[in-house]
């Protein structure tokens, strides 16, 4: 497939994407690597001792054969399309770039916690939000519900939606698809408990290396967004270039404090996980309280990032690859 079929297949993918999300009736590809990687869990642990050391190798094959599966069963279905017919190529690729962007599903899922919310009682906006978090929510008030959403949106922002962008541009459903299945893996394993520790470290290590630049690019996109969209844009560079780090991640702050500073919000801070008080540093200056409004602002700032992003990544190679 040339670059130019690559990259209109990417462009309607996005297109795709915005309009219908993900139907739950529909196979995904998300879905089939979170089965391969429940799959994969219990035979690696049982071959492998029960040991530091036998947990971290059983991670690294996890790591290695989650990324190469997934990414081979992408490659093989694109080849087998070809053989048929090259539309039929275009098609799959075009599917496959729809279902690993997630820009309408996270902000479907995070309206969910607005309008709780507003016409909820707390309790059932509680339980919208512990659907996109991995915080305890039974301890958090309206406010800390709100900063919940606000700050899945703004994180999610990155490795939800301009990252995948980055990867398909870069490399097509292939590329993308070894990304999604390294994300996938980080988000299932990479937590640093007791179950996890060891298990997960290749892939919470493996993620943080993959999304190292797309992470960064991503927060200055939200932050060159800002001021369209109707935000404090100086507050946005300000706080970027001044939290971004304020994160155990070397990822996870950059998108959160450009829209904590586009939002003129503070965010992140101490919560509860499995039933532990982390202590975390916050993340923007305290201008105003978070409020559930604040969802539906930052999906706005995470929509005109990733047009931004559709911009640099697709349209203008896209445009040269017409022209020249």
């Amino acid at each position: 497939m040339t670059l130019t079929m690559r990259l209109f297949s990417l462009l309607l993918g996005f297109c795709l994407d915005l309009l219908f999300g993900d139907p739950h009736w529909m196979p995904h590809p998300v879905r089939a690597m979170g089965a391969l990687i429940a799959g994969l869990e219990r035979p690696l642990r049982a071959v492998f001792p029960k040991t530091a050391k036998g947990e971290l190798i059983a991670g690294v094959f996890l790591v290695v054969l989650t990324a190469g599966i997934s990414t081979a069963a992408a490659v093989l279905l694109l080849w087998l399309c070809a053989q048929i017919h090259p539309w039929l190529a275009f098609a799959a690729e075009t599917l496959l770039c729809y279902q690993l962007l997630a820009a309408r599903s996270l902000r479907d899922e995070s309206v969910k916690v607005y309008k709780a919310l507003r016409d909820g009682t707390l309790d059932d906006a509680r339980k919208a939000v512990s659907m996109i978090v991995g915080r305890d929510t039974d301890r958090l008030d309206e406010t800390g519900v709100a900063k919940a959403a606000v700050e899945t949106v703004a994180e999610n922002a990155s490795d939800g939606v301009i990252a995948p962008l980055l990867f398909l541009a870069i490399g097509g459903a292939p590329l993308g698809v070894l990304y999604k299945s390294i994300n996938t893996m980080d988000s299932m394993v990479g937590y640093k408990n007791d179950q996890y520790l060891y298990f997960g470290r290749a892939a919470a290590k493996l993620d943080d290396v993959v999304n190292f630049i797309p992470a960064r690019l991503a927060g200055i996109l939200l932050c060159l967004a800002a001021r369209p969209a109707g935000f404090d844009g100086r507050n946005a560079w300000k706080i970027f270039w001044r939290d971004r780090k304020n994160h155990k991640s070397p990822n996870s702050a950059h998108t959160e404090a450009a829209a904590a500073g586009a939002l003129d919000v503070q965010l992140a801070g101490s919560n509860y996980y499995f039933g532990k008080l982390v202590v975390k540093p916050t993340i923007g200056d305290p201008l105003r309280p978070v409020e559930p409004a604040d969802i539906l602002r930052c999906n706005r700032l995470m929509y005109a990032g990733t047009f931004l992003a559709m911009v640099l990544f697709c349209g203008l190679p896209l445009v040269l690859s017409l022209t020249l």
